[in-house]
């Protein structure tokens, strides 16, 4: 640590056994599945829904994910580069996932879970997933963090990293972006959390998806200020891709809050 930054040379690997390498963003990425499975669980059980559908969920949710974030980076950061080589989509191990990209797989993917159950409504389902998602959130920004991935702009704060295994970044002092998003996360989850043990019941159907969409991509259009831009093409933009992909789930977001709020219907209420 110097007198005005902190140097991180943080291994992005754990350990390799022969041609397998475990790395931290895969740990931290597995590890989030598992911790929200287990929070819903205890929320099935708590509400007395079928355990059973929860390994059809997690199928779900994890197809959506790895696919939409997959789709969403390719398809919105370099579309020339990937739709010209289209196998590399599936290279997910190269790097490069979208979390809009991953937000439109979950919104699709809980639309085909929840038609087929009567009992789980599409709001009923990702009022309670979101809980989740904010943790896993959280997770893997901490997983960027390891890698010295996304990157913030050279900054004089005291909290500022040096990135030293960032061949891009030089030994300049940086906002570590990557913190900033994970602790924004992290607070959402507690609050979230905190909110449905209290007032699940009660709460109108909609209120907690529009509060962590208003909460997580209103603050990461904040946290774009922070961050070099992902691709070459943003450079000239006033708005870089991920503050303007961030506006309609923004807008999306408070559309459901104030409709939760003005119907005010439980949440365990099946439209």
């Amino acid at each position: 640590m110097t007198i005005l930054s902190i140097l991180w040379e943080a291994d992005p690997e754990i350990f390799s056994l022969g041609p397998v390498t475990v790395r931290w963003y895969g740990v931290l990425f597995a590890l989030a599945f598992f911790i929200g499975n287990l929070i819903m669980i205890r929320v099935y059980r708590l509400e007395n829904k079928p355990e059973a559908d929860l390994e059809n969920l997690l199928v779900y949710m994890i197809v959506a994910v790895v696919v939409g974030a997959r789709l969403g980076h390719c398809l919105f950061y370099d579309p020339a580069y990937y739709l010209s080589n289209p196998l590399d989509i599936f290279k997910v191990w190269e790097g490069g996932l979208a979390s809009h990209g991953g937000a439109a797989g979950i919104l699709f993917s809980i639309y085909l879970y929840s038609r087929n159950k009567p009992d789980q409504s599409y709001l009923w389902v990702l009022d309670r997933l979101v809980i989740t998602i904010a943790l896993a959130g959280c997770f893997i920004r901490l997983g960027n963090l390891m890698n010295s991935e996304i990157v913030g702009l050279p900054s004089d704060l005291p909290w500022a990293f040096v990135f030293a295994k960032c061949g891009e970044c030089g030994m300049l002092p940086r906002h570590p972006a990557q913190l900033y998003e994970s602790l924004s996360c992290l607070v959402l989850f507690a609050g979230l959390f905190m909110a449905y043990e209290k007032t699940r019941e009660k709460t109108p159907k909609g209120l907690y998806l529009g509060i962590f969409m208003v909460w997580v991509f209103g603050l990461r259009m904040v946290w774009e200020f922070f961050k070099e831009n992902q691709s070459d093409f943003e450079q000239s933009m006033l708005m870089n891709m991920g503050q303007l992909l961030s506006i309609p789930l923004v807008i999306a977001g408070i559309y459901l809050i104030v409709r939760a709020l003005a119907k005010g219907k439980p949440s365990l209420e099946i439209a």
